[in-house]
């Protein structure tokens, strides 16, 4: 049974990484977020922990209690979840992008440049290297879903670079 719930964008990466995982605890979701979702979407802990509990109340995920030991909640897609969850990725969206960046809100507040682009450099450089080299190890027949969203943060790491070189000299 669903009761009427508003989705938002944390209640879509549970029903996602649920559906690619079959049945997934909250702890197994925010080990999914850490190894690569979370380098393009911010998303706090705790939620990975009550968003479950609420798409469960609301039909869109069934809930399984382990009868004994730590009694973890495992979670696994309804008919209502998995439709809900085609219908977004049916949806184009022209949202842009939320940006929170330390760096840019520091010099916004009047952070010397130099000294921010010197801390700021090191950082995109290293995670533009990580990017390369995991696209690099997945190759050419990388799946899109994957191989797409990894050229994006490349291309978005090399402009940082770009910026805070800049601002360097």
């Amino acid at each position: 049974m669903s009761s009427e719930i508003r989705l938002t964008p944390t209640s879509y990466i549970v029903l996602g990484l649920t559906e690619a995982a079959g049945e997934a605890t909250p702890y197994e979701l925010k080990q999914v977020v850490a190894a690569g979702l979370g380098d393009f979407w911010s998303i706090q802990h705790a939620q990975l922990y009550s968003e479950p509990e609420r798409l469960a109340a609301g039909g869109y995920l069934a809930e399984r209690r382990e009868k004994g030991g730590r009694r973890r909640r495992h979670y696994k897609l309804t008919a209502t979840g998995r439709q809900a969850l085609r219908d977004w990725l049916k949806e184009p969206t022209a949202d842009l992008a939320e940006l929170r960046d330390p760096g840019l809100l520091r010099l916004f507040f009047g952070a010397e440049p130099k000294p921010l682009s010197e801390a700021q450099l090191p950082v995109h450089r290293k995670k533009l290297s990580d990017y390369e080299a995991l696209l690099a190890e997945l190759g050419a027949d990388a799946p899109e879903a994957i191989r797409l969203p990894l050229e994006a943060g490349i291309g978005h790491e090399r402009e940082w670079v770009r910026f805070w070189s800049k601002i360097a000299k």
